[in-house]
């Protein structure tokens, strides 16, 4: 078996070597989460395929603990609930499956983030529009290219690379980061 990693190992290198020079950003992220949550919101991840996963990975790093031992910090992913995202799909669309849960539980205080290498998928665009119109601080994490959802969050990382890997991989260290942060806010 002849393969060759080092194209994957360099994109995985140029996509991480972005995120330090986005890291003011991940700052002011922390701190619009830690006011949010100062008043009683809470964080909201979205994302699809495997940026659902990390968006139901991010939301529990937040409620049971990152690293170190600190109260709980209210977090959901909407990518859980299998009997909401099949029966709004079936009786409405997959486009609104995001968008009509922010309606619902999200409130002008919370903290939406939302994960897409493409930053063109219609659901995540749907659900940041309606963040942004209920008043919450919206934050994209996207590939390289620049895409409506890139342009409607309060705060968009745009990760140094167009491969779907290595913007997840990227993604997971700007959230990692952002844990992180609210650690050393809220730890004892």
């Amino acid at each position: 078996m002849n393969i060759n990693f080092s194209h994957a190992l360099a994109e995985h290198q140029k996509a991480i070597e972005s995120v330090f020079q986005q890291s003011k950003k991940i700052e002011e992220v922390v701190d619009r989460i830690v006011q949010s949550i100062d008043v009683g919101g809470k964080v909201i991840w979205l994302g699809n395929g495997g940026s659902a996963a990390d968006a139901q990975h991010m939301a529990a790093e937040l409620m049971v603990r990152y690293v170190k031992d600190r109260r709980p910090i209210a977090s959901l992913a909407l990518t859980t609930d299998t009997s909401i995202l099949t029966a709004h799909s079936n009786d409405y669309e997959f486009d609104t499956v995001f968008s009509r849960q922010i309606e619902g539980i999200a409130s002008g205080v919370d903290v939406v983030i939302a994960m897409s290498t493409s930053g063109s998928s219609v659901n995540i665009i749907k659900a940041i529009e309606a963040a942004n119109k209920k008043g919450c601080f919206t934050v994209a994490m996207t590939g390289k290219a620049d895409s409506e959802l890139s342009s409607l969050a309060s705060v968009s990382f745009q990760v140094n690379t167009q491969e779907t890997a290595r913007s997840q991989e990227a993604h997971t260290v700007i959230s990692h980061l952002i844990c992180e942060g609210l650690d050393s806010v809220y730890s004892d």
